[in-house]
């Protein structure tokens, strides 16, 4: 009867295979229907956009880098990146609702170190990440998964470097999840 409970308050996670095949097919139909892959640093760059425009629109028409991105036709949130970030969103938080992950909000960390310090770990990696997708023309999801499917000798090196990288680094901040 204990094996039963147990096994019940195991979060369920689709089969990483099928996911892999699942998301192979969206790249596919992504290509066909937009002619690019998946990304999603542009849905973030499109906000950041928005914002400098509705906050400081002078400064935003004189930059080189926002005017580039401002139009009278429409909005930069009027992007198909940005209802793809939106749907990856309402996905993830629709499927964590069916499965019995969503529960009250925590922050999980090692038992070594306080919430406080995994959130501020993970506040500057998402900082720095975000830094690096503009100076990389792209996310990871953008560069190393749409161009290895596109046969791009950059997405394949990006890919490389990344996971690499990650390897290397994991090693000197695993203290901070282990």
């Amino acid at each position: 009867m204990d094996t039963v409970s147990k096994e019940k308050s195991i979060p369920k996670y689709i089969n990483p295979y099928f996911g892999g095949v699942l998301l192979g097919l969206l790249l596919l139909v992504t290509f066909y229907i937009t002619g690019r892959g998946l990304g999603a640093s542009g849905a973030v760059k499109s906000a950041v956009v928005s914002t400098v425009e509705k906050i400081a629109p002078v400064h935003a028409e004189e930059s080189t880098y926002y005017s580039k991105f401002i139009s009278t036709d429409h909005s930069p949130m009027f992007n198909w990146l940005v209802f793809e970030s939106i749907g990856v969103f309402i996905g993830g938080l629709l499927s964590g609702v069916l499965f019995g992950r969503v529960k009250k909000l925590r922050v999980e960390h090692s038992p070594k170190i306080t919430s406080k310090t995994r959130i501020i770990a993970a506040g500057l990696g998402g900082i720095l990440f975000g830094f690096g997708s503009q100076l990389g023309r792209g996310c990871s999801s953008g560069a190393a998964l749409s161009g290895t499917a596109a046969f791009s000798f950059g997405g394949l090196l990006v890919m490389v470097v990344l996971f690499g990288s990650g390897y290397v680094f994991a090693y000197f901040f695993r203290k901070l999840w282990i």
